[in-house]
């Protein structure tokens, strides 16, 4: 009888464990991942991983220290990238130029939280150009560089291109995350952002194995 119950709480700690698991034991076409067809060019090195996302967006900011945490700790073979998106949205691309002002002028890890915050929670408005400069140069910001940087046509081109990227993955909304450029990460099948980002473990354990 003892026997018995030894191995009834077992099989229930087993299946409890494998719940817990869940989609990070095997992830599955259309309940953890959708399939990208074409798949988006990528490297034949390390695993790419593309965080799709907005400084406009309120889930953006709040994902932001998850996803960041968890991007400085990834395996040598994984590398991630991020790409602000527009959705043709004049608001959203001058957001997006910002971040690329930023990352040219060397100033994006500065900074980079600082624009989740002053949009979401000191409600600073970019609304023009000459706004974001200002804001910039308030934080440390070389203003002349940034503006140069803000203004200039590759700012421009590098929003038409994640654009057509965020097209091409199909993705509906941000974040989003894509990993190998051949699997869309199913927000819906997390329940948090921890539970969103152990799923992408999940996928990319999965891309590496293809790959082998």
């Amino acid at each position: 009888m003892k026997r018995l119950i030894t191995l009834l709480f077992v099989a229930l700690v087993s299946s409890l464990a494998m719940s817990g698991l869940g989609f990070a034991a095997e992830p599955q076409t259309g309940r953890d991942f959708k399939p990208i067809t074409p798949p988006l060019p990528s490297t034949k090195g390390k695993i790419e991983v593309i965080e799709f996302f907005s400084y406009g967006c309120p889930h953006c900011s709040d994902f932001h220290p998850f996803v960041s945490q968890w991007a400085a700790k990834l395996p040598k073979d994984v590398s991630f990238r991020r790409v602000p998106v527009s959705f043709n949205r004049p608001e959203w691309a001058r957001l997006a130029r910002i971040y690329y002002a930023l990352e040219a002028t060397g100033d994006l890890a500065k900074l980079d939280a600082a624009v989740f915050i002053a949009i979401h929670e000191q409600r600073v408005a970019f609304r023009t150009d000459e706004a974001a400069v200002t804001w910039a140069a308030s934080k440390g910001a070389d203003g002349k560089k940034f503006g140069d940087a803000l203004a200039s046509f590759s700012m421009q081109s590098k929003v038409q291109r994640g654009d057509q990227e965020a097209t091409a993955s199909r993705i509906a909304g941000v974040p989003a995350l894509v990993v190998d450029g051949k699997f869309l990460v199913n927000n819906e099948a997390a329940g948090n952002f921890e539970e969103l980002l152990k799923l992408t473990d999940a996928v990319i354990a999965k891309a590496r194995q293809e790959r082998k």
